[in-house]
């Protein structure tokens, strides 16, 4: 008798009310966002709690979606673009050339590169460095092609540059120098004059860079052989229709 009371009793049990699937999306889950519903029972005379499965607030769901399109767009907005000094160039955002995917990872990789050493900046030098790493872009092949390694631009750039202070430890993001902002801005200036309608890729980098005179990313570079005739062969390869960073 007592085996069938107690059946009875948590056949009493309301059945939880679970959240559609659907709302379980959220990786992390605030304490203020569960509502547990204690349900009393008893067994063998002693009172027992049960506890209905948590349910989620819809605000906090809605939350939840909200920042993940505000994450999503802000990483949209990354990925397409790079730091420029002369935003007014273009008369509308539709007119903005893109960077091409190459671009972006070889100038994030001269950013790292920068931080290894330990250097304060992101030099024309990183950048070259960073075409380098990237490695399957055109512009990096070409340097291969002609003698200019990592390994080589690496070294040019610790006889030129000097070792950073052991003890110093580079920003996450190290700031332009002045002579790489202008780099990158001849870049886009560049594929503007072209009116092509493509990406902006590690070869307009490269050439920008090369067009800094004074900059290490160009006395490198003449260090290790690279000079005026590669520049006007990489040139005329950009120059041409639906040229692509391969």
């Amino acid at each position: 008798m007592a085996a069938t009371a107690t059946a009875q009793s948590f056949s009493k049990v309301p059945a939880a009310n679970l959240p559609p699937q659907k709302n379980l999306h959220c990786r992390e889950l605030s304490a203020q966002a569960i509502t547990p519903s204690p349900l009393k029972t008893t067994f063998l005379g002693a009172k027992l709690f049960c506890v209905q499965p948590c349910t989620l607030r819809p605000q906090f769901v809605s939350s939840c979606n909200t920042n993940r399109r505000r994450h999503s767009l802000a990483s949209t907005a990354v990925s397409f673009s790079l730091p420029t000094a002369n935003p007014e160039r273009v008369s509308s955002v539709d007119n903005v050339p893109k960077w091409s995917g190459k671009a972006i990872k070889s100038f994030a990789m001269g950013e790292l590169e920068a931080r290894k050493l330990k250097y304060p900046t992101t030099g024309t030098e990183a950048l070259i460095m960073g075409i380098l790493i990237e490695g399957t872009n055109l512009a990096a092949k070409l340097l291969r092609a002609n003698g200019v390694t990592l390994f080589k631009v690496r070294e040019e750039t610790v006889k030129l540059l000097g070792k950073a202070d052991m003890f110093f430890f580079s920003p996450e993001h190290p700031p332009l120098t002045e002579e790489a902002q202008r780099a990158l801005d001849w870049a886009v200036d560049e594929k503007l004059k072209s009116g092509d309608g493509g990406d902006i890729t590690t070869a307009h980098i490269l050439l920008g860079v090369w067009s800094e005179v004074e900059s290490p990313g160009h006395k490198i570079l003449s260090t290790l052989g690279f000079n005026d005739e590669i520049a006007k062969e990489l040139q005329s390869l950009i120059s041409k229709p639906g040229f692509k960073d391969d």
